[in-house]
This record gives C-alpha cells, structure tokens and sequence, in this order.
C-alpha cells in the first residue's frame, strides 16, 4: 500500500515517530507499515531544544539514511525552516521521502495561515507525490483553540492542497467527531490516553501519531535500568545484542544494494 492509502484502513493509521536509525529499524522489526520522525527526538538526541528549525541539517541526514527502509517514511520538518515558501518547496523536493509534517506555528505561536497555506501550496507544485500533513497548532498551544477557528485554519490548508490535517493537542471526543466530520480530509491526531484506535477511528480518525513518546519513554527505560542495577533490582528483558546487531548489518546491506552512500 501507498502512504497514502495507509490512511483509510479499517483503523487509524498509528505511525510511530523514530529519533534516529535505531529505533526506525525497532519499529519496521516489529511490522509498523510506515514510520515518522519526530522533531522533538531528533532535537533532543543532538542536544538542542525542540523548534526554532534546530533540526534540519539532522532530519535531513536521519531521513537520507532512513528512505531506504522497505516503508514509507514521512519527516517531520516542523514548519519547513523558511518563511520563504519556494525555499520549502525546494527543501521537501529533495528529501525523497514519502510525506512531510509541516505545522503553522513558530517560535510557540501561530503563524498567518495564508503563509502556512503558501508553504503547503508550494510543496504540492514542487513534490507532487510527497503526503502533506498540514499540522495545526491551535490546541497545542492553546491559541485560537475552538472548532470554529481549527476548522477555518483547515480549509485554506485543504484548498492550498494539503492531504491530511493534523491536530495535536485536540483530545476531546467530541471535539475530534466535529473536526473529522467537517474535514475532507484524512484527520491525524497524538496519542490520546484512554481511547484506543478503533474508538479513535469511530470517531472519524484516521492517522495518529506517537510523536515524542516513544523517544521519552525510552528515556525513562533507560535510567530505570541503570537504576534497577545500581539498586539490585531486576533488570528489565530486552532485545538481545546479537538482533540488534543483525537488525543494522541487514541495513547496511540493504542500503549497499541500492548504492546509498
């Protein structure tokens, strides 16, 4: 299945978001038919703090290595790292991957969106084949956070030719049935704790992320089992050194065979 068709299943595409080639390689391993990055991880295990476009010159490196995955792979590039549209048309074109996130905010506020609108606009003229989802930061940062006005951020990204919608921070049942419903478009959401996917599903979901998630929760195992041996505890189970290891050996060959360098 294409990118695309992944998001009209019979439930929600979950499209894990990696940080870096290890764990893209974890989640094909474990069958996830399509994998995202996250600006927030990849940030992070640079050191940097998230937004601010710190993540390009990463997101770039970690995707040219990444499209060689036998899945789609769709790069969060926060809000294309230029005001210039053309320049992010340019930028998207020559990834090679299979969708882009873009949001409508920078520096924690929202953007005009008929700029947001330009950006997605000039992505479609230059990567025609690149699924676009149009990221809107209203919950997110609690501004403009009504129906009304996510819906009306939503149709100038859906008229710019956007392909799915992206609302994080939207977590209330009620609020996702009236955005899918009035939305054309595939609606991709955050994990939303106590809704599973088919309950988001017959909401009207069709996309949800895990975002940073994964990348802070593997945090957190990490020094848990560093702490469990320092305290005597049990150490946790895990993949084995040999798997992992295969897991990289069996990429590198794979990329060797296409002639990535």
């Amino acid at each position: 299945m294409t990118f695309s068709e992944l998001h009209h299943g019979d439930v929600p595409l979950l499209l894990p978001n990696a940080w870096d080639v290890g764990s893209a390689l974890a989640f094909v391993a474990a069958g996830f038919p399509a994998v995202g990055t996250t600006s927030f991880g990849v940030n992070a295990s640079t050191g940097r703090p998230d937004a601010g476009g710190a993540s390009r010159d990463a997101t770039v490196a970690l995707v040219t290595t990444l499209i060689a995955l036998p899945v789609p792979i769709s790069a969060d590039i926060e809000d294309g790292y230029s005001q210039d549209p053309a320049e992010v048309g340019a930028f998207v074109a020559g990834l090679g991957v299979a969708g882009v996130n873009i949001e409508d905010s920078a520096d924690g506020r929202l953007v005009d969106p008929r700029l947001a609108a330009a950006k997605i606009a000039a992505i479609r003229g230059a990567a025609p084949g690149v699924f676009v989802n149009a990221r809107i930061d209203s919950y997110w940062f609690g501004q403009d956070a009504t129906v009304p006005a996510v819906l009306d951020r939503a149709k100038a990204y859906v008229d710019a030719g956007a392909d799915g919608i992206f609302v994080p921070g939207a977590t209330d049942p009620a609020t996702l049935e009236q955005l899918a419903s009035a939305i054309p478009l595939p609606l991709n959401v955050l994990v939303v704790p106590g809704l599973t996917l088919h309950e988001l599903g017959g909401l009207g979901v069709r996309r949800v992320s895990t975002g940073s998630l994964p990348y802070r929760v593997a945090i957190d195992a990490a020094v848990e089992v560093a702490a469990a041996v320092r305290d005597g505890r049990a150490v946790p189970a895990a993949t084995s050194y040999a798997d992992s290891q295969q897991r990289l050996l069996d990429f590198e060959e794979r990329r060797r065979t296409r002639g990535d360098p």
